[in-house]
């Protein structure tokens, strides 16, 4: 007998079912959702112009800040376009492979996002601790190997999920209890034994995001070390104000992400609606508030975005 055809029973269509519970108050929470979205779009492409057309960016961290605000606009662009379609338009229909698309790209931003960070912290690193061999190890060779070990891993880590989605059968079963789609919530749609999509779904990705932040805690730790052997504090401050801004982000990044798994995952008496409304802030806030933080933070960055708006003003005015 021919073994029984799984992927005949995927749904030709999903339905996302957006935020349980707050269904007529959809067009309101579009509001602050997309102006942060904007805003995000704003302040992340405008760091990428600034860094892009001065030379005197053209340094390791702020390369590596160029990443990191890639990054942020594929995760919140993979998700908020449909979200606000379906909060305005009541576009709730996403079929099968654009909902594998979207589930594939949202979980491999998010673990671009987090080697870029290991890298920046790597950075951080070397300029504080072997400042003599910071321009010899951070070569510009050695940050496109970084950012293709970014992509490369992320690819690997995040693409099995297709196969494990695309090997269910789901019965009918097709209203998906979210704004957007995601490989837990799609994967609780089957009828079938989803044992092997939790356990993957949990361990890989989550263990590599614990490896990351492992690394990033040894990098500072061997930073405060070091910063403890400096004998001027005017220095120890210096080089803890360039590592302020990191952790920042580090923190807008990892915190709410970890907040959101580890409540989707064990926070049953949290009610459903609000674990939606976390995972949609966790999309949006860090990449809004990542070129924030650094653009308030790191003068060098303020400087060169006034400078790039003022000539863009004064070229503008002049015609």
């Amino acid at each position: 007998m021919p073994p029984f055809n799984f992927t005949s029973l995927a749904p030709a269509m999903f339905i996302l079912a957006g935020i349980p519970d707050l269904e007529k108050s959809h067009i309101w929470i579009s509001i602050p959702f997309c102006s942060m979205y904007l805003a995000a779009l704003l302040g992340n492409s405008v760091l990428l112009l600034v860094v892009r057309t001065e030379r005197s960016l053209h340094e390791p961290m702020y390369l590596f800040l160029c990443m990191l605000a890639i990054a942020d606009l594929m995760l919140s662009t993979t998700t908020v376009p449909k979200m606000l379609a379906l909060f305005w338009f009541n576009a709730r229909e996403i079929s099968f492979s654009a909902c594998l698309t979207q589930m594939f790209f949202l979980h491999f931003s998010f673990s671009v996002e987090s080697v870029v960070l290991v890298a920046m912290a790597f950075d951080r690193y070397a300029a504080i601790c072997c400042p003599l061999r910071y321009k010899a190890v951070l070569t510009r060779s050695a940050i496109a190997k970084t950012g293709l070990v970014a992509v490369v891993r992320s690819f690997c880590i995040i693409f099995p999920c297709i196969f494990l989605l695309k090997r269910l059968p789901f019965c009918g079963h097709n209203v998906i209890p979210h704004t957007y789609c995601e490989h837990m919530g799609i994967a609780r749609l089957a009828c079938a034994d989803i044992s092997l999509n939790v356990s993957y779904g949990l361990a890989v990705p989550f263990a590599a995001i614990v490896l990351d932040v492992v690394l990033i805690s040894v990098s500072y730790i061997l930073i405060l070390l070091a910063l403890f052997r400096l004998p001027s504090r005017t220095a120890r401050h210096k080089a803890l104000g360039t590592c302020g801004s990191h952790v920042c982000v580090i923190l807008l990044f990892y915190t709410p992400a970890f907040f959101t798994v580890l409540t989707h995952r064990f926070g049953r008496t949290i009610p459903h609606h609000i674990h939606i409304v976390l995972a949609n802030l966790y999309v949006l806030v860090p990449p809004l508030l990542n070129p924030i933080v650094y653009g308030v933070r790191t003068r060098q960055i303020k400087e060169k975005v006034v400078k790039v708006l003022s000539h863009s003003t004064n070229h503008f005015l002049s015609k």
